[in-house]
């Protein structure tokens, strides 16, 4: 795999193999990882990562808090309300996914139930949560985002997928109290980490728009 296959063939896994993953694997992509970028060196990520008890604990956890409405923003993904083309580009996804699952648009429990697999790491071995002290700023969160690729990418070298997860910030309280992570720092994402099954939503490829949509060449 050259790394035009790592990126362009790389998408987001939502059923995983219950084998295991072994955490010298693990460590190795995160150290490759660090190699990121960031401003002057800052290095502001942080990365817990979840196996076992703890992980069955979390996704315990959070179903409770679902079924008690307790959720709590660990910050706004999105404005609300999301305009175009934004929001065609959300619905055309979650649609595309409902389909691969077999749920109908108005099928509201069985998308509830689909919804749910989120916080059980889609069956992946590994969650990995990254994490940066809450006081840095616009700068931070890039460097972040690109360790986290880095992460993706590296990956699918040892033969395993990912799915990146901002949904668990929708539940930012519970993360935080059942592992241990201080108020002072900011959970930026979650990520499911393992060995991808075969299942019909995997085989979902978002589209992306043509270069002529978001780049601009001046001479």
């Amino acid at each position: 795999m050259n790394v035009t296959q790592a990126i362009t063939e790389r998408h987001s896994i939502r059923r995983f193999l219950p084998k295991k993953v072994p955490l010298e694997i693990v460590k190795k992509i995160l150290r490759d990882a660090c190699r990121a970028p960031s401003g002057t060196n800052t290095q502001p990520w942080k990365v817990t990562c979840v196996i076992g008890k703890t992980k069955e604990r979390l996704s315990k956890a959070i179903k409770e808090a679902i079924k008690n409405d307790q959720a709590d923003l660990e910050y706004q993904y999105m404005p609300s309300p999301l305009r175009e083309p934004y929001i065609s580009r959300k619905r055309k996804i979650g649609y595309s996914l409902y389909e691969l699952y077999g749920i109908e648009k108005d099928d509201y429990p069985a998308r509830k139930k689909a919804m749910l697999r989120n916080f059980e790491f889609f069956g992946a071995p590994i969650g990995l949560f990254f994490r940066m002290d809450r006081d840095l700023l616009y700068g931070s969160w890039l460097d972040v985002g690109m360790f986290m690729q880095n992460v993706m990418i590296l990956a699918r070298e040892h033969g395993l997928e990912s799915c990146p997860q901002q949904a668990w910030c929708e539940f930012g309280s519970t993360v935080h109290k059942v592992l241990n992570i201080p108020q002072e720092e900011i959970i930026v994402s979650g990520m499911s980490l393992g060995f991808a099954a075969k299942a019909p939503e995997n085989t979902l490829i978002s589209e992306r728009a043509d270069i002529d949509e978001f780049s601009v060449f001046l001479d």
